[in-house]
Parts: C-alpha cells; sequence; structure tokens
C-alpha cells in the first residue's frame, strides 16, 4: 500500500549548506529534497544452481565452485551492499534514495534479501525486476520506498542483436527496464539498464552499445512523443563513458544545461569524466561507466522548482569503499579477486542524483 508522506524538507539555510552554489533558491522558502541513485552490485548471485544461469557462474557461484561462494559468503555480500546503499544521500536526506536502480542480480529473490537486511529493513524496500535472457544470467532492477514512491507500471524491453552481425546467432545481453510511477504524487519515468559489455575489445563489441544505446533513444522519444514534458531519468552501467559514440551520439546527450534543447538529453556525469573522475578502474585507468541522464524537463529553467528539477549529481566515492593498500589502492574493493574473497563492496562505485521543488 502506497503511504502518501511528504519527502524530507529541506531549508534553504541548510540547502546552500550542501551546495556552494545554489543562487536559483529563495532563502524564504523551504524545498523538498527527493534522490535516486545507481549502483552496478557486482554479481549478486545466491548459492544455489539456476537451470537458466550460465553454467560457469553456475559452477562459480556455489558452495562447490572455485569461489567457494556459501551461505556465509553471500550474507556478507548483502550485508556490505547495504551498508552502502544505506548511507547513499543521507548527507542530504535523513531516509535516503527514494529510488535506486541496480545491475548484475541473478534474480528477484537477491534483490528482496538485500532489501531485507537489517540496515535496510526499516525503509520497507520494495522491489520491481523483470528476467533477462543474459548470457550470464544477471539482470537490472529497481528498488524504491513506497513512502515516497508508487510504481503504476513496470515494462521490459528487450534488445535484438546477433553475433558479430550473424542473424542465426542471437547475442544474449540484459532487457533494459522502463518504471513509470508517482515519485511524491509527481509522475516520472526511470529506465534501469546495463549496457552490453566490452569483452572482445572495446571497438569490436561497440556496435552493440550503440545498439542498446539506440533502443534507450527509441524508449524515451517514445515517452517525450506522448508527454511532451515527461520527466525522464535513464540510468544504468552502459560499459561506455559519458563521451562515447553509444552515449554522446546516440543518446544524443549534453553535457551543459544551456545547451538542453528538444531531443537532447542532460548528462551530469560527462563533466565528472572530464575532470578525472570515474566509478570504476580497469588497467590504471579510470571509466565512468555508471550514468544518470535526465530529460529536459528536469532541467527546464521554467520549471523554477515549480515541479521536481534536477539539482546535483554524485559520485558516491568515499575511502571505505576502496582498497587501502596495494597496486589497486584506490580502487574500488571488490567482493572477489579471481578466486580470492576478500569481502569487499563492488567493482564499481554508486552515483545518485538529488531532485528538488519548493514546498507549497
Amino acid at each position: 500500500m502506497y503511504i502518501k508522506s511528504l519527502l524530507t524538507i529541506i531549508s534553504f539555510s541548510l540547502i546552500t549548506s550542501i551546495f556552494a552554489q545554489a543562487p536559483q533558491l529563495d532563502k524564504n522558502k523551504q524545498y523538498e529534497v527527493a534522490g535516486i541513485g545507481f549502483y552496478n552490485l557486482e554479481n549478486l548471485f545466491d548459492t544455489l544452481v539456476d537451470p537458466d544461469t550460465n553454467k560457469i557462474l553456475q559452477e562459480d557461484f556455489t558452495p562447490f565452485g572455485k569461489k567457494n561462494f556459501n551461505s556465509e559468503r553471500y550474507f556478507k555480500k548483502l550485508d556490505k551492499l547495504s551498508e552502502v546503499i544505506s548511507k547513499l544521500g543521507t548527507k542530504y536526506i535523513p531516509d535516503g534514495l527514494a529510488i535506486l536502480g541496480v545491475s548484475e542480480i541473478e534474480n528477484k529473490a537477491v534483490l528482496e534479501d538485500l532489501a531485507a537486511t537489517k540496515i535496510l529493513k526499516s525503509r520497507n524496500y520494495q522491489v520491481v525486476h523483470h528476467e533477462s535472457p543474459d548470457a550470464r544470467g544477471i539482470d537490472v532492477g529497481l528498488m524504491y520506498n513506497p513512502k515516497y514512491f508508487k510504481v503504476l507500471n513496470s515494462k521490459a524491453f528487450h534488445l535484438d542483436s546477433y553475433k558479430d552481425g550473424d542473424s542465426t546467432k542471437t547475442f544474449r545481453t540484459r532487457d533494459q527496464i522502463l518504471v513509470t510511477g508517482l515519485l511524491n504524487g509527481e509522475r516520472i519515468h526511470v529506465i534501469v539498464a546495463h549496457w552490453p559489455s566490452r569483452r572482445g575489445g572495446e571497438k569490436r563489441s561497440a556496435p552493440r552499445r550503440i545498439a542498446a544505446g539506440e533502443l534507450a533513444k527509441s524508449i524515451t522519444d517514445s515517452i517525450l512523443s506522448a508527454e511532451p514534458s515527461a520527466k525522464i531519468v535513464f540510468m544504468g552501467d552502459l560499459n561506455d563513458d559519458p563521451v562515447d559514440v553509444s552515449v554522446k551520439e546516440t543518446l544524443n546527450t549534453v553535457n551543459k544545461i544551456k545547451k538542453v534543447k528538444e531531443g537532447t538529453l542532460y548528462n551530469p556525469m560527462e563533466t565528472f569524466y572530464k575532470n578525472g573522475i570515474g566509478t570504476l578502474a580497469w588497467r590504471g585507468a579510470w571509466n565512468l561507466f555508471d550514468q544518470l541522464i535526465v530529460s529536459p524537463d528536469l532541467v527546464s529553467k521554467t520549471n523554477n522548482f515549480d515541479s521536481f528539477r534536477f539539482y546535483k549529481a554524485v559520485v558516491y566515492n568515499k575511502e571505505f569503499l576502496k582498497n587501502s593498500t596495494g597496486s589497486y589502492k584506490g580502487y574500488p574493493h571488490r567482493t572477489y579477486v579471481g578466486p580470492n574473497f576478500i569481502n569487499g563492496y563492488s567493482d564499481h562505485f554508486p552515483v545518485f542524483m538529488l531532485l528538488v521543488k519548493e514546498r507549497k
């Protein structure tokens, strides 16, 4: 049951202490703040054998596999992830994020187990999940706090792609899910994606991510065609950086609000990337695959905070999420290194954004 409740109300004085630059806010008004984020959970598998799951990963993520992934390790993994999720956005919103998109989950059950952990249970997070045809057996999903977000409907979009252009061999990857709902009574569309990886090489695999971008663009275009002022948040692990063709050209993103116009999407993550900030590291270089992209109405100056408007994006790269020593010092502290369980969090940092509107 959806319980209608105001989002946390933050006064102007607190907002200006949080954000160094907030000239458009009126010090005599109060504002509601909502948090929306995304987190790649890095192979959140249970310990059971699933007949629909990739055989190699079945063997890996069981007590008898090379990773020796038993119940003790599974619950440690859940506790680690719940620790991170519980802290996202709480510097700004005591109740944390209203909506969190996730990737690399095996099934709905693991997401429900995560929501039921001791540290998250009080938030009563609910989940949205659609089973994907992915060869690795991983899906995307959504967690949401029903105090603040009411789901109206959800739908999965399948990516039709082929192996190396061979139409007889289907490339199995994650579906993109669209969840439409009411964020404190205001209609919003959230798309969660995990685009095809760079396995086989960045250039060779690029057409698959461009195809995923075309699918995402068709979803957003369809929504905007029906609702020209629709508020859309597109999020996910795109396996490409904000400046790559699949994002910059296919989705037609811009990194400055003043450049936003009809047909474009605003990508605040591009500025982070250009400033050397990433969400994962590979061979000595940082990538920013985990992105939050919004439709024009969420950055429109005509909005003037009468309804929810984008205010700030954050790459949550706190020190406790990083390796503290060794050759990978500063990299995300992951769960496994090869077959070795190191009891970390994920190989990606989470990201989130704040939406703000005036409290009437």
